[in-house]
C-alpha cells in the first residue's frame, strides 16, 4: 500500500456539516445474579464531539478497543446511544425509533469489514445487492435486475455474475458486492469500518483506489473507521485519534501527520513501516508500556496517563479538554507534543 504524501481528495470542495456528533456516550451493562442488576459498565464510547463536512472523509483510527466500531454502530443507529446527540442534517437523530429510521436508513450506508460475513450465503448476488430496493420500497426505471447489473458494474465486477453466490467470488470481490449494496440506493453518508484489513495486501489498493473513485463522481462522505495509517494517510481529509472511547486529537491529514501533538498519536505513527532505509533509521520508534487499561474501570485524569512519558501528577487528576491548538487542529493533553514548533500570526491564532 503506498504511503504517499499526495492526497488524491485536497482538492475537492467540501460543504457544510452533513453530520453534527455532540457528547456522544455508548455504555454497555454488565449484569449478574438472578434479578440481573447492572454492577458496571463498559465505557466503550464516552463523550465524542466532532462534525463531518458534506464531501470530506474523516478516518478514525486507534488501537483495537478504542471504541472505533462502535462509534460507527452509533452513527448509522445500529446501536442506540446512551447519551449525546447525532445530528444529520439538521435533524436529531439520536433515538429514533426503527420505524422513523427506516427512511433515513437511504442516507447511511455501511461497508463492513468482513466481506465474508457480511454476505448471506443462501443468497445470489443479484438478490443481495437488490434488497435495498425491495426493502425501501424503490422504483427503477428499468427494473431492478438492470440497476443491480449497472450497480456490478460501476464496482467493477461482471453483470453477468448477477445469479451467482458470494462463495464463488474471492474476498476483493466480495467486498465489491458489499460496497455495491451501499452504492444502490444512492446514501448521503457512508460508514466504512475497515474495509480493506481482511484483504490480500495486493488487494487492498485497489479498494481504496474504488472508494474515492466513487467519492468523486457520487460526492459522498465517508467515515472512514481503520488502524492501518498508511491506509489512512491515503485517503483522508481529516484524522481523528481514538484511545479507550475518547478523541484525543482531531486534525487535517498534512497537521496530524507532520505535526502531531499527542503522545499517543507520536507513538502510534512511530510504528508506521518506512519503506525509505534512511528515514527509517534516523526516526525513533516508541514503544508503549503496559496494556490498554479496562474500559470499565478507565484512569482518572487523562486515559492516556498510564502509559504516556510525558505525564506528571496533573496528568493522573484532571481531564485535559479536547482544545485547539492551530487552526483546525485539536488535542486533549496537558502536555503537548510540538507545541514549540507553532508560530503566531499577528492576529494571535497559532498557524
Amino acid at each position: 500500500m503506498s504511503t504517499q504524501t499526495e492526497n488524491p481528495t485536497a482538492d475537492r470542495r467540501l460543504g457544510e456539516d452533513l453530520l453534527v456528533v455532540e457528547g456522544l456516550q455508548k455504555y454497555f451493562p454488565i449484569r449478574k445474579g438472578l434479578l440481573q442488576k447492572t454492577v458496571a459498565n463498559v465505557q466503550a464510547v464516552d463523550g465524542l464531539t466532532f462534525t463531518v463536512k458534506r464531501g470530506e472523509t474523516l478516518s478514525l483510527v486507534g488501537e483495537s478497543g478504542c471504541g472505533k466500531t462502535t462509534t460507527g454502530r452509533l452513527l448509522t443507529r445500529l446501536v442506540e446511544p446512551t447519551d449525546g446527540t447525532i445530528t444529520l442534517e439538521g435533524r436529531d437523530i439520536s433515538h429514533l425509533s426503527n420505524s422513523a429510521m427506516r427512511p433515513l436508513r437511504r442516507d447511511i450506508q455501511m461497508i463492513f469489514q468482513d466481506p465474508y460475513g457480511s454476505l448471506n450465503p443462501r443468497h445470489t448476488v443479484g438478490t443481495i445487492v437488490g434488497a435495498p430496493f425491495r426493502l425501501q420500497k424503490v422504483k427503477t426505471p428499468n427494473g431492478i435486475k438492470k440497476e443491480v447489473q449497472d450497480l456490478l458494474e460501476l464496482v467493477g465486477l461482471n453483470p453477468e455474475h448477477y445469479n451467482r453466490y458470494p462463495h464463488e467470488f474471492s474476498g476483493g470481490q466480495r467486498q465489491r458486492i458489499g460496497i455495491a449494496r451501499t452504492l444502490a440506493l444512492k446514501p448521503k453518508l457512508i460508514v466504512a469500518d475497515e474495509p480493506v484489513s481482511a484483504l490480500d495486501v495486493s488487494i487492498q489498493a485497489q479498494v481504496v483506489n474504488l472508494l474515492e473513485d466513487l467519492q468523486s463522481e457520487f460526492d459522498l462522505t465517508y467515515v472512514m473507521i481503520a488502524h492501518d495509517l498508511s491506509v489512512v494517510r491515503h485517503v483522508s481529509d481529516r484524522v481523528a485519534v481514538m484511545y479507550l472511547g475518547k478523541i484525543m486529537e482531531i486534525a487535517d491529514r498534512t497537521s496530524l501527520y507532520e505535526r502531531p501533538m499527542h503522545p499517543y498519536t507520536v507513538a502510534l505513527l512511530s510504528a508506521v513501516p518506512i519503506p525509505d532505509t534512511n528515514r527509517r533509521e534516523n526516526r525513533e520508534r516508541i514503544r508503549l508500556q503496559g496494556d490498554v487499561p479496562s474500559p470499565i474501570n478507565p484512569p482518572k485524569g487523562c486515559r492516556f496517563h498510564t502509559r504516556c512519558w510525558k505525564a506528571q501528577d496533573v496528568c493522573k487528576t484532571t481531564e485535559p479538554p479536547l482544545a485547539q491548538l492551530a487552526p483546525g487542529h485539536a488535542v486533549a493533553c496537558h502536555f503537548p507534543e510540538n507545541k514549540d514548533s507553532l508560530t503566531i500570526d499577528p492576529t494571535g491564532a497559532a498557524v
